[in-house]
């Protein structure tokens, strides 16, 4: 809590009882309840509000935790659960005697680098990029 050990806040506790002073510390502790009170209260209530507007269904709290979100498996079954499988129109054998160059592959003012893959097969994945 605030970085604050144990035996600091007990050091910090007793500069604030001194400081204090034993006449006004007992109305000020009265007040610190007070305001305990009303917290544990507000966070009462704020859960009976959930729990009233959500119905009375059984919300999974662990499931909202955002440190549980990941988002490449998220979008990686958005993708995949409304895609069709992928199916080339025809297999990629190429034919003898003729080779596809880049220059061949690409139109006039395109990119002129290596051909990775044939044109029917699905781009590589690596599922550890991010």
């Amino acid at each position: 809590m605030f970085g604050i050990n144990g035996g600091e806040l007990l050091i910090l506790l007793l500069v604030a009882a001194v400081v204090v002073g034993p006449e006004r510390l007992p109305s000020y502790a009265e007040q610190l309840a007070g305001w305990v009170r009303r917290l544990r209260d507000l966070a009462r209530d704020t859960k009976e509000r959930v729990d009233v507007e959500l119905g009375e269904a059984d919300v999974d709290w662990a499931a909202l935790d955002p440190r549980r979100y990941d988002p490449r498996r998220i979008v990686r079954e958005a993708l995949l659960d409304d895609a069709p499988p992928h199916t080339p129109s025809r297999p990629a054998v190429p034919r003898p005697g003729r080779v596809r160059t880049a220059a061949a592959a690409a139109p006039a003012g395109a990119f002129a680098g290596p051909v990775a893959a044939a044109a029917d097969a699905p781009a590589p994945f690596d599922d550890e990029a991010t």
